[in-house]
């Protein structure tokens, strides 16, 4: 047997799939998450799951991780103390930033903090200019003696930024020896190789935020390989990016920045290729998990690829699928704002202690003990049974957050289960009706830990007439890194306006940028069968501010080329901003290739119906708390396992597995398609 394995280190769960690629036999585990060192709640799941198919770790030939410490370093301010060597002139961009305030009404608004405290921001003669020309010489010395100081006030890290560097990098590569001369032990980041693209103030972001994560991620990497290795693991391991394709350890303890998404970007890669399985191209993503929730959209099968993003208050340009975030997850608190409103998140248990069910000492109420005292959830054990949940004490807390809301405990429950499913609509909107996507075309797929519990309720928010719940939507981020192919992305901003005189420019920059990808290929050993490469231009009017991603088409260069970009540019502004201004000049900004290396991926093969009667899976009945039916009303809790192709259920419903648990309303019915994933429609169709 050949085990690949997939693992996704979460805020409150790390789960591990494994799937044999001679049987295609899938096996799921969960453990919990050790936020003081992931590496060893990775390192046990994965230990737990070999052990219980019976495998060795050394008969694991394929390992790919999600992770979230890039993340968390990042959210928590847990970086290293880091330096910044700029232009001279040019150390307080860092702090001054971009005119635009995150919430334009929010008076009381706090900027997050500066990750380069202004003592450790050091200028130096040198300038170029827009076109790379020289105007001031790079002053080596001045930069050697930059170095120095850094080093005697001891910092771990330097980001170097110097402007127009991604015109010409000459004044950057002289910096980065200079830098390995005098202070090896630094982590280096050069701005160029990061982010060589132009707006000065996101690409010295980007540089810092790297070298802040840099010895972060490094000691991560290094302490989980040292444990795979201890294990008996001989596969070469992998972590995804968040552009949802996966790097080897080596690169991704360079480029730490390309991480921040790590974990969702897999999620979406995985209900991508669900999708692709069941014939259902347009999707939105719905990954809630304990701490928060991800949502994406995906026109044709395909998520968006944003190449900039505001992460937790920090502008990085790198290139990540378009994934928004909201604090809502099953261990988001519930509380009472000062206007005498319950609110929830987002703010989150997290792990530990979690949830107030979980007994371990929290006594602030949850989603989760909203969802165990209303009975959607388990009353009495999680994870199919290795996991005892205390309903008293989850219904003494709701009873605490009622009494001052005046409200009746199952009210308050049912108020919780509300208002996070608003605060989710909220966050789907914004990557669909915001963007000109009308979310009634789209089927909401639903997954992590909470996804399916939740997500008939939000579709009914938004008007979605189907859902697909996974074969195993708790552990579908881990299973989409064994569908993920090996991927970098590359690019280089060269101003110009479309048109004949743009043709040349254009062949150069993707000719450059190629080369690159080869050098990167060799780098990852693929073979050139295995190696592909997708090329996008950024456009824009003249004048305008953001650009738009355009598909270039294959083959040469040529006038067919520039046609297809004026065609497909008009397209994207006019489903973007409703209009296309005729007659106005159009300029490509930013050239990209995303580089992919195919790799051998998980394969399933549809079962043979075994017609509608599901009766043979119900496994009990369960008193559940349904608004829609007036209260308690009983429904059958179905194991998940033992449904087969063409199975239907009716609700009202409880579908139980492992990883998860799925609620059919009483107005729905849920169906088991051929390749095990679950499509809840309304009964009546």
């Amino acid at each position: 047997m050949a085990w690949r394995i997939g693992v996704d280190s979460g805020g409150t769960f790390t789960d591990v799939c494994l799937f044999d690629d001679s049987s295609g036999q899938v096996v799921v585990w969960k453990v919990s998450s050790t936020p003081d060192d992931p590496s060893r709640g990775i390192a046990q799941g994965v230990a737990e799951g070999v052990d219980r198919v019976g495998a060795a770790p050394g008969a694991v030939g394929y390992f790919g991780h999600g992770t979230t410490v890039a993340t968390n370093a990042l959210i928590q301010h847990r970086g290293v103390r880091t330096g910044l060597i700029t232009t001279e002139g040019f150390r307080d961009l860092l702090e001054i930033g971009r005119q635009k305030r995150p919430d334009l009404y929010d008076l009381q608004i706090e900027k997050p903090p500066t990750l380069v405290p202004r003592d450790l921001r050091l200028e130096v003669p040198e300038r170029l200019r827009h076109d790379g020309t020289v105007e001031i010489p790079f002053e080596a010395e001045a930069f050697r003696a930059a170095v120095r100081r850094l080093k005697d006030a001891g910092v771990q890290a330097v980001a170097v930024c110097f402007l127009y560097s991604f015109v010409r990098p000459a004044h950057e590569e002289d910096a980065a020896r200079i830098l390995a001369e005098e202070f090896p032990e630094a982590f280096a980041c050069v701005s160029h190789q990061v982010a060589p693209e132009f707006r000065e103030f996101e690409r010295m972001s980007t540089a810092v935020v790297n070298a802040y994560l840099g010895p972060v991620m490094r000691r991560y990497i290094t302490r989980l390989g040292d444990r795979l290795r201890e294990m008996g693991m001989t596969a070469t391991p992998h972590l995804t990016q968040s552009n949802g394709g996966v790097i080897g350890f080596d690169q991704a303890a360079r480029l730490p920045v390309r991480t921040v998404l790590s974990g969702p970007s897999t999620g979406v890669v995985g209900a991508q290729e669900i999708g692709k399985m069941v014939g259902i191209p347009d999707l939105i993503t719905f990954d809630m998990g304990g701490t928060s929730t991800d949502v994406a959209l995906l026109a044709g099968g395909t998520c968006r690829l944003a190449s900039e993003a505001v992460v937790h208050g920090y502008p990085i340009k790198a290139p990540m699928l378009d994934i928004h975030t909201v604090g809502a997850g099953g261990g988001s608190i519930a509380f009472i704002d000062n206007g005498g409103l319950l609110k929830v998140g987002p703010r989150s248990a997290g792990a530990d202690p979690g949830p107030v069910c979980y007994g371990r000492g929290n006594t602030e109420a949850t989603v989760t003990d909203a969802n165990v005292v209303l009975q959607t959830l388990n009353p009495t054990h999680l994870l199919g049974g290795r996991m005892a949940v205390r309903q008293d004490l989850a219904r003494a807390a709701i009873e605490r957050l009622a009494t001052p809301l005046g409200m009746d405990p199952m009210a308050t429950a049912q108020g919780i289960i509300s208002v996070v499913t608003a605060n989710m609509a909220r966050a789907i909107r914004v990557i669909s009706v915001q963007r000109g996507h009308d979310p009634r075309d789209y089927t909401l797929v639903a997954f992590g830990g909470a996804g399916p519990l939740h997500a008939a309720r939000l579709a009914k928010e938004l008007e979605i007439s189907r859902i697909l719940v996974p074969r195993t939507p708790g552990i579908l981020c881990a299973m989409g890194l064994l569908l993920t192919d090996l991927r970098a992305d590359f690019a280089t901003t060269r101003l110009s306006t479309l048109g004949q005189a743009a043709l040349a420019p254009m062949e150069a920059a993707f000719a450059d940028l190629a080369h690159r990808a080869d050098a990167w290929f060799a780098e990852e050993h693929i073979a050139p069968d295995a190696r592909r490469l997708t090329r996008t231009v950024d456009m824009r009017y003249a004048g305008q501010n953001y650009e738009l991603p355009i598909p270039v088409p294959e083959g040469p260069i040529g006038p067919a080329t520039l046609d297809a970009l004026a065609e497909g540019f008009a397209t994207a502004h006019r489903r973007m901003y409703g209009f296309v201004a005729e007659g106005e000049p159009v300029q490509l900004v930013t050239f990209r290739v995303e580089a992919a290396g195919l790799v051998p991926k998980a394969r399933f093969t549809p079962q043979e119906d075994a017609g509608p009667d599901a009766s043979a899976a119900i496994m009990a009945t369960r008193e559940v708390w349904m608004p829609e039916a007036g209260g308690f009303v009983p429904c059958p809790v179905y194991d998940r396992d033992r449904l087969r192709a063409g199975n239907v259920i009716r609700g009202p419903a409880i579908v139980e597995q492992m990883d998860a648990t799925t609620v059919v309303l009483p107005d729905m019915k849920a169906r088991v398609e051929p390749y095990l994933n679950l499509i809840l429609e309304a009964a009546s169709r």
